[in-house]
């Protein structure tokens, strides 16, 4: 689980709730049409922007967001020189069927271990490894775009209920539901564009870089022990991926 993801959202929503509440009775903030015209409206205009593959993939990429966690650096640092080792005393073949933590590094593994050529491995992983951070592109694209479009569809609920509210301006008991149709919508667009998807978007952006050096990693770290390095300068080859101040304590262990 991603609790920064899930601990963020949630609280972003809760504190909302919350001052709703400090207002006021939190049903008069709730409005049938104004929830229709922004929620609706945002994810069928946003579904006409993509195809519909793309557009659902993003909604299944986006919950990966909030519960698959990537490998710790160190950790898979200190896994990779492990294997590194084994692989020097025994040869690539000691790491057939080797229990490992994560699926990329399995399937290098086994490319290892099949005898391919240097080249073809790192041509494999390296696409692989762009698929993924293209993926996790594509779902921050559409989730941006959610973003940007939530406060149009606000603005749109907000001229709707101004038309309604001034077409009946001779009906009192019917200005004020116009009223609140015009203004809850655009309290809505900002909430769903704030507090929902644009920290969507930026955690995929964010997911895509941190995935990409991770696979990078790995890659690096398979080639040099099918060129069969020693696994110390292995250690410091990866080591360099680590953020400078990790880099030091980790050197200082």
């Amino acid at each position: 689980m991603d609790l920064a993801t899930i601990v963020g959202l949630i609280g972003a929503c809760a504190l909302i709730v919350i001052a709703m509440l400090m207002s006021g009775e939190l049903g008069m903030f709730v409005n049938g049409p104004s929830l229709v015209i922004v929620f609706g409206g945002t994810i069928f205009a946003c579904m006409a922007k993509f195809s519909l593959g793309t557009y659902l993939s993003a909604m299944k990429i986006a919950g990966k967001s909030f519960t698959n966690k990537l490998p710790d650096p160190n950790a898979l640092i200190e896994e990779v020189v492990a294997l590194a080792d084994e692989a020097r005393k025994g040869g690539l073949l000691s790491l057939e069927g080797k229990e490992v933590s994560s699926d990329f590094l399995q399937r290098g593994i086994q490319l290892l271990v099949d005898g391919h050529d240097p080249d073809v491995v790192k041509a494999l992983l390296s696409k692989d490894k762009n698929q993924a951070v293209e993926r996790h592109n594509v779902g921050a694209t559409i989730f941006a775009s959610m973003a940007d479009m939530a406060p149009a569809m606000g603005m749109i609920g907000t001229l709707i209920g101004l038309v309604a509210m001034l077409a009946n301006m001779d009906d009192p008991k019917a200005i004020g539901p116009a009223m609140a149709v015009a203004l809850l919508t655009t309290l809505y667009g900002a909430v769903i564009a704030n507090a929902l998807c644009g920290p969507i978007a930026d955690k995929l952006k964010q997911r895509a870089i941190d995935e990409a050096m991770i696979k990078s990693l790995v890659i690096d770290a398979l080639i040099a022990i099918q060129n069969g390095q020693n696994p110390r300068v292995i250690d410091s080859l990866l080591r360099n991926y680590l953020p400078e101040g990790k880099r030091e304590v980790a050197d200082a262990d």
